[in-house]
């Protein structure tokens, strides 16, 4: 298993404290020049909806955007806009059959890959423009979900979702570098909705309600609680016969829970980890190619993520894809019905301006 140095880090965190306070003044300034009026903030032009957290990463924006298009693209026409990190491309750029992840990111890449067909997904690192752009298109949609926006103050959206995991909830979190924030936890007052990611599913509502206590120290927003679920897994590139000996290869930011889950429904021989939006080198290949070989007796499958799948397939050295089983595990968002509920409610108050008391 390819390991990071994060614990490493955590049981140092304390040296860091001081660098952490120089990064919580920036960003304190920062902040509190919009709230002021001195950095400029426009209304989206377009019905938005941003999606976003506090923290650098692992906290399930893109489970939550898609959940989202499956909401609403029936609805109203939709689309997307993110920078598109990771890609090595600048600029406003709409997905297409021709484009690759390298130029638009791996996550709009998979979102364009689902919902393709149905929305339009665009990047673009200066939103505010990006949006004048997309609103001027004679498709212009009537609903744009803004990825990774809670920190683009330049750009104000309808609703603002915050997400935060259940295993680290901000509120129990620092900032960078002595943690993973990358503002202060006052910052949660901008959202209308927190949205607790990753959460067990026999999650009771007494620890619920233990959660909500210790958010409303900063924020008023009305507090729901999601968890994740696998999909059945399906071939990468040619259909091949499922094993249940797993050779798990994950870029994420936290595999953790993934990591959990696998190693308790399948038997899982090796765990190749790599860090979040990780752009996968041949040396990487030869590594997974190399690890396949050492178990190749008991007839394993590489199984990964729908994100990384898409940098696999993308990166792949010829006659790789042949050569190795590789499956994709799907991931979804779901809701108890109570709370899906009061999404949707907050959704058409907020975006569509519709009262449905």
């Amino acid at each position: 298993m390819i390991k990071n140095s994060n614990s490493a880090m955590r049981r140092y965190a304390f040296l860091l404290y001081p660098f952490a306070l120089l990064y919580d003044l920036v960003t304190g300034l920062r902040n509190l020049f919009f709230d002021l009026g001195w950095l400029k903030s426009v209304s989206s032009p377009i019905p938005s909806i941003v999606v976003g957290n506090l923290s650098v990463g692992g906290t399930g924006k893109t489970p939550m955007v898609e959940y989202l298009i499956r909401m609403l693209h029936n609805e109203k026409r939709l689309a997307t806009l993110s920078r598109g990190y990771g890609r090595k491309t600048k600029g406003f750029l709409k997905a297409s059959p021709t484009v690759s992840p390298q130029e638009i990111g791996d996550e709009p890449f998979q979102v364009y890959g689902k919902f393709g067909t149905h929305i339009s997904v665009y990047v673009g690192e200066d939103r505010v423009k990006a949006l004048e752009e997309i609103e001027a298109k004679s498709d212009a949609p009537e609903l744009v979900i803004l990825d990774d926006a809670f920190q683009h103050r330049h750009v104000r959206g309808n609703l603002q979702i915050l997400l935060t995991t259940y295993q680290k909830p901000f509120f129990s979190d620092f900032l960078l570098p002595m943690g993973r924030l990358r503002e202060g936890k006052s910052g949660a007052k901008r959202a209308d909705v927190v949205v607790v990611t990753k959460c067990p599913e026999a999650l009771d509502s007494f620890e619920k309600d233990v959660i909500k206590s210790k958010m409303a120290a900063y924020s008023v927003a009305p507090v729901l609680f999601s968890s994740i679920s696998y999909g059945d897994p399906v071939p990468l590139h040619n259909p091949e016969l499922f094993s249940s000996r797993i050779i798990l290869l994950t870029g994420l930011a936290n595999d953790r829970p993934l990591v959990e889950y696998v190693r308790e429904k399948y038997d899982l021989l090796e765990v190749l980890s790599y860090p979040d939006h990780y752009d996968y080198k041949e040396v990487d290949f030869d590594k997974i190619r190399a690890v396949y070989k050492q178990h190749t007796l008991l007839n394993p499958v590489v199984l990964t993520t729908e994100k990384d799948a898409v940098k696999v397939k993308s990166n792949a050295p010829e006659g790789f894809l042949e050569e190795i089983p590789i499956f994709v595990l799907p991931i979804k968002m779901s809701f108890s019905s109570a709370d899906e509920l009061a999404l949707a409610k907050l959704i058409q108050q907020k975006v569509f301006k519709k009262d449905n008391n």
